[in-house]
């Protein structure tokens, strides 16, 4: 388990609060649960969240776990406070109203917030703040950076839930500056034991490639005319699988 945070309101606000932002360690957060929550999403939390995690987003740097109780039931739940930027980059993913509504509200926050900070009262203040702006800008910048690769792909999973051809894949690689075409893309998942390499089943995943959940193999049956039929079978890269082979092509981590 993640480390366990406790969480406070903040009430002194004047915005409607459409999501409950609150405070921990100093940072403006937001509850995972409560984003669910608002965003309406019908998957169950869990599955959820580890499907956002999929984005590239980072533990102790975008989220760190926590816990809620549950006064229903009793119990209390697995959570995660969220920063306001993760809040609202996973806002922006649901590609719907409810996310264009939550990632507009966090936009008003982030101005709330910035109008309310003090202003410096002396020559010194005011250059150690600067100083202070101008070293978070170039971090922001070394991390986006960092991040570009990952928000691509991001961008270009969450246009499409269902799997693709590996061909398509080797052209999501391309817009992450990985330099591979399809044959070559067939080539190494041959030689790096994605995809068997011989016989009937040649470019069909193998087996360990398939418990991993990164392929699957649809069949089509096509009728001829002496009456018999063939069957086809295609071998298609899951989104799982996206994430996988493009996180592994750029040396961000590896997940199965």
């Amino acid at each position: 388990m993640h480390t366990v945070i406790k969480l406070h309101v903040q009430n002194n606000t004047t915005m409607k609060e459409l999501i409950p932002i609150t405070e921990s360690n100093g940072k403006r957060v937001v509850s995972a649960r409560e984003l669910h929550r608002f965003l309406e999403a019908t998957e169950r939390f869990n599955n959820w969240f580890e499907r956002q995690k999929q984005y590239g987003f980072s533990e102790s740097i975008d989220y760190v776990g926590c816990k809620e109780f549950n006064t229903l039931a009793n119990q209390e739940l697995i959570d995660y406070a969220l920063t306001i930027d993760c809040a609202k980059e996973i806002s922006m993913l649901q590609r719907n109203e409810k996310g264009k509504q939550a990632r507009l509200y966090f936009i008003e926050v982030e101005k709330k917030y910035r109008n309310q900070l003090v202003l410096p009262q002396t020559y010194a203040d005011a250059l150690r703040q600067l100083a202070q702006q101008v070293e978070e800008s170039d971090k922001q910048k070394q991390l986006i950076a960092e991040q570009a690769p990952k928000a691509l792909f991001a961008d270009a999973v969450a246009t499409s839930t269902q799997s693709c051809l590996i061909g398509e894949l080797s052209k999501i690689l391309r817009q992450n500056g990985v330099n591979i075409g399809q044959n070559r893309l067939f080539d190494w998942l041959r030689n790096n034991g994605f995809l068997c390499k011989y016989g009937e089943r040649r470019n069909q995943p193998t087996q360990s490639a398939m418990e991993l959940e990164l392929f699957e193999v649809k069949k089509t049956a096509i009728n001829k005319p002496d009456g018999t039929v063939l069957i086809s079978t295609t071998t298609k890269v899951t989104g799982k699988g996206q994430v996988y082979f493009v996180n592994k092509f750029l040396n961000v981590h590896e997940t199965a």
